[in-house]
């Protein structure tokens, strides 16, 4: 394997100028958009979506009477509407390109979440509606009613599996109980909810009333199968398709700072992918105990150069794991993903605040955003800083300004106001914020204090 160039191996020498590689062709017309333009025409589409599916139920219900026939057509319409959300969201998760790099993976990962909860809502309503409405029509117990119907209706063995299935990764998935499971083990336990949605689709298509037959039952298959087509293509096919054609592998793996390493991955036509400063890849490293995961690194430096740069701090096994790496690792990856671009971009004053390990895309981000950049890295301690000669010698090349914040709360005082002293017209300026969520949130709260438009405050997690 042929080793780096000296350019290569001192990325913050600056060899050249980094050459742009054009964007998708849809990207000209959407940058004209206002910001919450796209976002609101998706949220809008699901809706409308959601609509039609309540308008499936109404064609189909004439008339309601009765405390029996209320609950059997509230579980009805909960049925059809969890029917409907479970492909939603997949689709959301999907990789989907136009997606990814216009939303955001972190702002689809939000929506797919307030979605599951409202989808483990609706199934949860369903499930009581129906017994209990079916339970007064034939005067039967609740418990009887549901014995009767899980073993004795069409496909509701594999239905009341999948209801299982689904609340069991709604409870994983909840907040309190992720942060004890490690991220693979949480990873492969939610791929549970795709077995989960395939479990379910024969039950509603055999129990559903309004998909007897016509546009509804065609929209459900349509629904169901474009999803499945769109997931196996973008989450297998095009990975699989892309490792073949990169072949990306280990060149070096650096120390950087206490408990932080830079992985360097070259490989062959690396410009198709058309990574930008700020975006992420999903890294599955075929090394012992790294092969089953996939987690997501963002780029440390600008992708142009002829290797892609991920700087890694050690938060896990997995991440511990990266520092042993060794030239010739073989890298399957899926990206790039993520909207936190030069796209999101509106004025030519900005301020990149990066904190921790979440100076690693901004780093990328300092040395190719137009404008007139300036950033301000946040730590406790000068140790905890990273590339500070390379930010130092982008900032000089530039003419920019690069400062650093160091001290805890009771050093630095008032974020927004320190923030101010290093930017005195920190209003007028765009903000591209990037660290630890509980840090991240006390950020932005400083900056919305400081003046700065919410519109005008641009993060994005990569820890999805």
């Amino acid at each position: 394997m042929a080793a780096l160039s000296p350019a290569d191996r001192r990325p913050h020498d600056l060899p050249r100028r980094p050459r742009r590689t054009p964007g998708p062709r849809y990207s000209a017309w959407l940058r004209q958009l206002p910001g919450e333009a796209l976002p609101s025409a998706v949220l809008a589409a699901i809706a409308l979506g959601g609509l039609g599916v309540l308008a499936l139920w109404w064609r189909d219900t004439p008339w309601v009477s009765g405390a029996s026939e209320w609950l059997t057509e509230a579980g009805r319409i909960t049925g059809l509407l969890a029917g409907y959300t479970a492909p939603v969201l997949l689709l959301l998760m999907a990789r989907i390109p136009l997606l990814e790099r216009e939303l955001g993976a972190d702002r689809l990962a939000r929506w797919h979440a307030a979605g599951g909860r409202y989808l483990v809502g609706l199934v949860s309503l369903h499930v009581v509606t129906i017994v209990y409405g079916y339970a007064l029509t034939d005067h039967r117990g609740l418990i009887g009613e549901g014995v009767e119907i899980v073993f004795h209706f069409p496909e509701m063995i594999k239905a009341t599996l999948g209801t299982l299935l689904l609340l069991g990764t709604g409870a994983l998935s909840a907040r309190a109980a992720r942060r004890r499971l490690r991220h693979e083990t949480w990873h492969y336990l939610h791929l549970a909810g795709y077995l989960a949605v395939a479990l379910g689709f024969g039950h509603q298509l055999a129990t559903g009333a309004s998909l007897g037959g016509g546009p509804g039952r065609a929209a459900w298959y349509a629904l169901y199968l474009g999803t499945a087509a769109l997931i196996g293509w973008y989450r297998l096919a095009v990975p699989y398709l892309r490792d073949r054609r990169h072949r990306l592998r280990v060149a070096e793996v650096r120390p950087e700072g206490p408990g932080v390493v830079s992985v360097f991955l070259v490989g062959e036509r690396l410009a198709e992918l058309r990574a930008e400063s700020g975006q992420f890849f999903r890294l599955q490293f075929q090394a012992p105990g790294l092969r089953w995961a996939a987690n997501p690194y963002s780029l440390s430096a600008p992708p142009q150069h002829g290797f892609l740069r991920f700087t890694v701090k050690n938060l896990g096994d997995h991440s511990a794991a990266v520092a042993g790496l060794r030239p010739g690792t073989r890298v399957r990856a899926e990206g790039p993903y993520g909207a936190f671009t030069a796209q999101r971009r509106r004025g030519r004053r900005v301020l990149l605040l990066g904190v921790g390990v979440g100076i690693t895309p901004l780093r990328a981000l300092f040395e190719t955003l137009p404008g007139e950049p300036v950033l301000v890295q946040r730590a406790r301690r000068p140790e905890d800083l990273l590339f500070r000669a390379e930010l130092a010698a982008v900032a000089r090349a530039r003419g920019a300004r690069y400062h650093e914040l160091l001290g805890g709360r009771e050093q630095v005082g008032d974020l927004g106001g320190a923030l101010r002293r290093l930017v005195p017209d920190l209003a007028g300026h765009e903000v591209y914020l990037c660290g630890p969520d509980a840090l991240t949130e006390e950020a932005v709260r400083a900056l919305r204090a400081a003046g700065v438009r919410r519109s005008r405050i641009h993060h994005e997690s990569f820890a999805l």
